[in-house]
């Protein structure tokens, strides 16, 4: 189906492009990022490796939030830059007691390529490909002092990888919906704004 939508685009994009705007900039929220997988698994690890005294609960997510920033070079391509913010809180337990409470913190940026398949007046679709790194801040803190704070920082690869994008609306400022992989998420909806 995404082979054949595609398709079309490109060929109804031969007949009708939209080439006035070259600059945009983006604000998007997502779901299920690179970042949350990553928590997810180190909390698994953990209550793994404790034989299930050390578990965690009431995990609060925010974002990912991304901002992003795109220079079109012609009808077809666009390079650029986009910023992912990821935080999560939540309470650790040791043997059923609550502990204390960790938040991991994820600042992203990727340079950024994309593809439109279909730039109209009022409606474009798009692949859009980025890679870069993440630096994450770890910080435990403690309720229960027979247990030391803890912080720690680290740097990690991460991509963002969204298949089909969708966006509607004036010529100068859309809303849109992503579909793809990574570390702005599964799916995000956001606003565009071109000029």
């Amino acid at each position: 189906m995404v082979a054949v939508a595609m398709m079309t685009a490109t060929s109804v994009n031969a007949q009708d492009g939209y080439d006035d705007t070259k600059q945009e900039v983006a604000v998007s929220i997502g779901g299920l990022s690179n970042s949350t997988w990553m928590s997810i698994g180190e909390d698994l690890g953990t209550i793994i490796a404790s034989g299930g005294t050390a578990t965690y609960d009431d995990g609060k997510f925010t974002g990912p939030i991304s901002v992003e920033y795109f220079y079109h070079l012609d009808s077809k391509w666009g390079v650029g830059l986009i910023g992912v913010f990821t935080q999560e809180k939540k309470d650790m337990f040791f043997q059923k007691e609550k502990i204390g409470e960790a938040k991991n913190v994820y600042y992203t940026f990727m340079p950024a390529a994309k593809y439109n398949w279909l730039r109209k007046k009022n409606f474009g679709m798009y692949t859009k490909l980025a890679a870069g790194l993440s630096f994450l801040s770890q910080k435990e803190e403690m309720t229960d002092k027979s247990f030391e704070d803890r912080s720690e920082s680290s740097v990690c690869f991460n991509f963002q990888a969204s298949l089909l994008g969708m966006e509607f609306g004036s010529p100068y400022l859309r809303g849109f919906l992503e579909l793809g992989v990574g570390e702005q998420g599964l799916a995000l909806v956001g606003v565009r704004c071109k000029f």
